[in-house]
């Protein structure tokens, strides 16, 4: 939804969409090209926004337009300044603006009166001075924390008391050009919210020389429960627009325009409504349609050849929904299909083990723990569930899940003590967070994003706790640094693709990722005819050390803890941990837990304090500032420079 604001002095559109992080300027005229637009990007998705009055605009800074902001945790000020040399007021940029005295009463305009608002100065000598019984502006200044601005805080015009403002934003501070221009206040107030050492994360499109292109007969319209295409280390799987349901499979080691004859395919027989490469076996990809599950095998080195015979087929009793395999112990997958029910196969044996039930709708989403001993679900009946498959066919623990009917995912984070569920409310796209623990109480946050139709795809990297997410046909993707405290989602910068992304994003393993380009994840992006890797980094100034703090240990995940039977039979595994360090880097020995500030409610901010607490806290903020002042300079370590060079 747009919220447009106009000025009618300049002409001025403003246009700020909600759960957006870009505020458009549109200078509108009577003649060609009508529209002018300018573009601002804001550091934080917008909830709302207002114009500040023309009266309360820093005129002498040629400041034309103010906008605030409204953000999950803070007011932003947006100033709008028009470059001028010199601090002078200009007439051509301020006409006379409608004043604040009405015009006529309630009772004059329901008996037919028409009178217009007396128009106003904005010069600075012109206008009317306060009245005599009001403090003056400037002695409230103190209480503000600003010496340069003469006006009031944004929230008030200049004919009101100087009561002091309960907004953590003031006029001060602000810069020059069309840039989002945050005031000393709300800089000070960000200072305190959690830091992220991913805040500034970059999604960049990869070299040409990596996309595999020339890729026709897509099937674009896979069911929502399916992520549209996946990938594993060695290859891509595409399914085709093809009658028979055949599956395309291009090798990552050849990347490259593809041939314009027709290229091998596996022949599935129908369309596909999930499929999934085996984690511990690159060769083998499970592949759930109208009620089997076909578990085919790709030879060595590619299709060189139609693949017409899978090497087992599981039966359901009706379609597949979705399927899964077990993270840590080789040859188990779940299901879920249409029957409401939920199967655990043993692919050693090929039979089937366990059916859960319990869900009364369609099923969304499934996700193993990372210990692999539970399932969670979240399902179009409004449930989120787990289940401990090995001990009960019903359900642990249920809990109200997302309001919305038209899509879900769900995925454990944080070391497995929340699920996180992509789902919807009544309109937006939202994320729910739940502790593990407790179902039944809820979500304990959520973070509304945007109005679209398609279902969010999470991708979490628990070295990181980094989870990114886009939908089928989006150009934006969204980034989360998730923390197991209040507030619990921290937003990262996001990434917008040239073109919608038909089916997602697929991410490959982590060991894929370039730790000298300090790369977090690489994803594959599917376009109209091609397959794009997009590399997600951390920017820092010495790649030529090894950056610990991001790349902890990471699982071996590509091999099993334990046999299906093994895991069956009650027991536990987990994966061995490996170091992404290369040899030849020397580790930048960064702390192995980045300090985070302890987010604390708004009404701290905004509360009153008295001035002999502002002193206290002001004088103790000077002290940390200048630090020991008995303790030697930096240069008095330095050798071999000159005393008259300092």
């Amino acid at each position: 939804m747009l919220v447009p604001l106009f000025d009618d002095d300049t002409g001025l559109l403003m246009l700020a969409g909600i759960g957006d992080t870009a505020v458009d300027c549109f200078e509108v005229s009577a003649a060609e090209p009508f529209l002018t637009q300018s573009h601002c990007l804001t550091d934080a998705s917008t909830r709302g926004a207002a114009m500040v009055p023309k009266l309360a605009l820093d005129v002498i800074s040629c400041e034309v337009v103010r906008v605030l902001q409204l953000t999950d945790s803070c007011i932003v000020p947006i100033s709008y300044q028009v470059p001028r040399k010199g601090q002078e007021f200009h007439d051509d940029l301020y006409p006379d603006t409608a004043g604040t005295t009405p015009a006529m009463s309630a009772e004059e305009w329901w008996k037919g009166g028409n009178k217009q608002v007396d128009k106003v100065s904005l010069h600075p000598d012109k206008r009317p001075k306060p009245a005599a019984k009001q403090t003056p502006v400037k002695k409230e200044l103190p209480r503000g924390g600003s010496k340069e601005s003469t006006s009031s805080s944004p929230l008030s015009t200049p004919s009101s008391t100087a009561a002091p403002s309960r907004s953590p934003s003031s006029t001060s501070g602000l810069s020059s050009g069309f840039l989002p221009s945050p005031s000393q206040s709300v800089k000070a107030i960000q200072n305190m919210l959690p830091t992220s050492k991913f805040r500034h994360i970059q999604g960049a499109v990869m070299h040409r020389d990596k996309h595999i292109t020339n890729i026709r007969n897509l099937n674009l319209t896979t069911p929502g429960e399916c992520d549209g295409f996946c990938v594993n280390r060695q290859r891509v799987a595409v399914p085709l627009a093809i009658a028979g349901g055949q599956i395309v499979v291009f090798e990552r080691s050849g990347p490259g325009r593809q041939p314009d004859t027709a290229l091998p395919t596996i022949q599935n027989s129908v369309n596909v409504a999930d499929f999934s490469w085996d984690p511990f076996d690159a060769h083998r990809l499970a592949v759930g349609d109208d009620a089997k599950i076909r578990m085919w095998q790709v030879p060595e080195g590619g299709l060189k050849e139609t693949l017409t015979e899978p090497k087992l087929v599981l039966q359901h009793t009706e379609k597949i929904y979705s399927i899964k395999f077990h993270p840590l112990a080789s040859g188990v997958l779940v299901s879920s299909s249409y029957d409401l029910t939920v199967r655990l196969w043993n692919l050693e044996s090929g039979e089937q083990v366990k059916i859960l039930t319990g869900h009364q709708d369609q099923v969304f989403g499934m996700a193993w723990s990372p210990d692999g001993k539970l399932l969670a679900t979240v399902c179009k009946d409004g449930k989120v569930r787990i289940y401990d498959p090995r001990k009960s066919t019903a359900p642990v623990q249920e809990g109200p899940g997302p309001e919305g009917h038209r899509g879900a995912r769900v995925v454990w984070v944080c070391d497995g003590k929340y699920l996180l569920v992509s789902g919807f409310d009544r309109s937006e796209r939202v994320l729910y967070l739940f502790s593990a623990d407790s179902l039944s109480s809820g979500p304990i946050a959520n973070a509304s994003l945007n109005v679209s139709p398609s279902t969010l795809i999470p991708f979490y990297d628990p070295d990181t706790s980094v989870v990114i997410l886009t939908g089928k046909g989006d150009t934006r993707v969204y980034i989360y640094e998730l923390v197991p405290e209040d507030p619990y989602f921290i937003e990262c910068s996001s990434f917008n693709s040239p073109e919608p992304h038909k089916q997602g994003l697929a991410f490959l393993p982590k060991t894929e990722c370039n730790v000298r380009d300090v790369e977090i994840a690489v994803g594959l992006m599917l376009t109209k005819t091609t397959i794009e890797p997009v590399a997600f980094r951390v920017p820092r100034v010495k790649k030529e050390f090894f950056q610990d703090d991001v790349y902890p240990d990471t699982a071996v995940w590509w091999e099993p803890a334990l046999t299906a039977s093994a895991w069956l039979s009650g027991s536990n595994g987990q994966h061995k941990k490996l170091s992404l360090k290369p040899k030849d880097m020397t580790p930048s020995e960064a702390p192995k837990e980045a300090p985070v500030r302890k987010y604390l409610p708004s009404s701290v901010y905004l509360e009153e304090k008295t001035d002999e607490q502002k002193k206290d806290e002001l004088l103790s903020a000077m002290v940390a500032k200048l630090g020991n002042m008995d303790d030697p300079l930096p240069q008095e370590s330095f050798e071999g420079v000159d005393d008259e060079e300092w």
